[in-house]
């Protein structure tokens, strides 16, 4: 696979249509100035398909001991104790 290579004006003047070229080829373009690289605009990462946030951490907790109980007994409160 070999990158396309704009110069700077061109990408300026072309920019809307090479960005589409990116994300319909999905191939990277090198944009240079005065012969030297300077950006390479390549399509994002795929997207991760993992659904909607709401439940995203559902199964993956553990109950462990009492849940109904105190934590402490009531003569350790300070608030408590007054």
């Amino acid at each position: 696979m070999t990158t396309e290579t704009v110069t700077i004006s061109k990408f300026k003047a072309t920019c809307l249509r090479l960005l589409k070229q990116v994300k319909k080829k999905g191939e990277p373009i090198l944009v240079t100035l005065k012969g030297e690289p300077v950006a390479m605009v390549g399509p994002p990462p795929p997207a991760e398909k993992s659904g909607a946030w709401m439940g995203a951490y559902r199964d993956t907790g553990k109950t462990v001991g009492d849940i109904v109980a105190p934590a402490a007994e009531a003569s350790e409160w300070e608030v408590l104790g007054r």
